[in-house]
């Protein structure tokens, strides 16, 4: 007769989701806070004691095995089941939602609407970390990102956001023509595909490669654009607010369909976290509203 087999020691379960949703046993120690080579090492004791391999290690990149993708969401939805048991033990207490976005956003669309988010969920605490260029798979700790890219990692729960539009922007008063715009002051945002070359190309005109200044935040161009010192590319989210204002205006009427767009990523486990639900179903209330407010406009 056959003993029934243990399970596998809860760390190495913890490594085995953490390798399938980056997809990477580097970026699994990361989030971990391991050395790769003992990610690698738990995944080889998880594979040794299931009798099955999870991984098939790619030169460059892992994939699941059949096993590994059978075997994932029963991870997951016994991690999510410790979640709530020990939030059903230890009461009501609410950690801080993790929030990532990048810097613009933050300051931009985000930072004006929290007075009314706390309004609607004063017990809801929010942890707001921003970066220059958003990780390739979902920031490590966070709840709930807001991503402003191509489209991200299939690895990665994405929901889109919105599509905007870019157009330049300057101060009132500033003049400027087409025929005179390669002689002014530009300012950009560094690779992104929604630039000034393709915004010039669709609007028609001769474009001579001018000089550009780029940054790696949208911040720099739209802080020289408020001082009357140039133009920058905008867009929806982050130059509404202050075109409403009067702060800055859209000299030209052309604008152009971005290739990126916002993505809302939510991780694992954040479903199980009311304040992240709360938070992610306002991201979206809000954005709807937006969209809703620019169509009637």
């Amino acid at each position: 007769m056959h003993m029934q087999k243990q399970l596998p020691p809860l760390g190495w379960l913890r490594t085995f989701e953490a390798a399938a949703r980056h997809l990477s046993f580097t970026d699994a120690a990361r989030d971990l806070n391991m050395t790769q080579s003992a990610v690698s090492q738990q995944i080889k004791s998880l594979e040794a004691h299931l009798g099955r391999a999870l991984f098939h290690r790619r030169p460059r990149a892992l994939e699941l095995t059949e096993t590994g993708v059978t075997y994932l969401p029963v991870v997951r939805d016994a991690f999510r089941t410790l979640v709530r048991g020990t939030r059903a033990v230890l009461g009501d207490e609410v950690d801080a939602v993790q929030v990532q976005c990048n810097i613009t956003f933050a300051v931009n669309w985000l930072a004006p609407r929290l007075p009314a988010f706390r309004k609607l969920h004063p017990d809801v605490q929010l942890s707001i970390s921003t970066e220059l260029w958003e990780p390739r798979e979902m920031a490590e700790g966070a709840a709930v990102e807001i991503r402003y890219s191509l489209r991200p990692a299939h690895t990665v729960r994405t929901e889109l956001l919105c599509t905007d539009s870019y157009y330049p922007v300057c101060a009132p008063g500033y003049e400027v023509s087409l025929d005179s715009l390669q002689q002014h002051p530009l300012y950009d945002c560094s690779n992104l595909m929604s630039n000034w070359a393709s915004w010039a190309e669709d609007q028609g005109l001769n474009w001579e490669n001018p000089p550009i200044t780029y940054a790696t935040t949208y911040m720099v161009g739209l802080s020289v654009a408020l001082e009357g010192g140039g133009l920058c590319l905008g867009h929806d989210i982050i130059a509404n607010h202050l075109i409403r204002e009067g702060r800055l205006i859209r000299p030209f009427a052309h604008q152009t369909k971005m290739p990126e767009a916002y993505y809302l990523l939510l991780s694992p486990q954040a479903e199980e976290m009311p304040g992240a639900v709360a938070f992610a179903d306002w991201i979206r209330s809000e954005v709807a509203k937006e969209r809703i407010g620019l169509s009637g406009a």
